[in-house]
């Protein structure tokens, strides 16, 4: 379509080129005529003196003509080219016009394409953005777990250690006991031997046993 209007763009343009050379053309012919005029009339004056003065007004005449005529050729000519400009204009309006339909289905068929092409890269867009935010929940997820890992690791390590306090504390009140158990045991063995001395003595006292000791015996004894 834009090739279309820019060739009949460029044959008009070559036409207007072309009606100016032959302006040119036949403005140079019609000076070349007057100049030809002119020197034929000044070689006619000068061979008589008494004519010399109509000959002048004879040029200035045919040169004001001239002049004139150049001027209507002008005139023509730029209403010629005026004419032909609006008639290519009112030509490539009516091209415009009849091919209006095909222009505008082109530009919607263009927009269309640049909508569709704004809309791929804007859902290319959304899912590199989702990707990297489903990346990023994958990587705090992690690091999350991680996180849960270590302190699942660090409690079960604090309970085990404290698991084996308690044991040494439990093992250690054991013993604890158990010698205090032994501590009693032994002072029940002491009190039940010093119960059987102190009745032994008793009886020995008492001349109950099997020898009855001296008085003086038993007074040293006692000392």
């Amino acid at each position: 379509m834009a090739r279309d209007r820019s060739s009949s763009s460029s044959d008009d343009n070559r036409k207007r080129s072309k009606r100016s050379r032959r302006s040119r053309s036949r403005s140079r012919d019609r000076r070349r005529r007057h100049d030809r005029h002119r020197r034929r009339r000044y070689s006619s004056s000068s061979e008589s003196s008494g004519s010399r003065g109509r000959a002048r007004k004879e040029v200035e005449r045919l040169a004001e003509r001239e002049r004139k005529k150049a001027m209507e050729d002008k005139k023509v000519e730029e209403e010629t080219n005026k004419r032909i400009e609006e008639q290519v204009a009112k030509r490539v309006e009516e091209e415009l016009e009849k091919r209006r339909d095909e222009i505008e289905a082109e530009v919607l068929r263009r927009v269309e394409e640049a909508k569709k092409m704004m809309e791929d890269e804007m859902m290319a867009e959304l899912a590199r953005r989702k990707e990297e935010q489903l990346k990023e929940a994958a990587k705090r997820e992690e690091e999350e777990a991680k996180r849960r890992s270590d302190l699942e690791r660090i409690m079960e390590e604090n309970q085990r250690k404290i698991e084996e306090q308690q044991k040494k504390m439990a093992e250690e009140r054991l013993r604890m006991v158990e010698d205090q158990m032994k501590i009693e045991q032994e002072k029940q063995k002491l009190k039940k031997k010093e119960e059987k001395k102190l009745k032994k003595e008793q009886m020995l006292i008492l001349g109950k046993g099997d020898a009855r000791p001296k008085i003086g015996f038993s007074l040293n004894n006692s000392n």
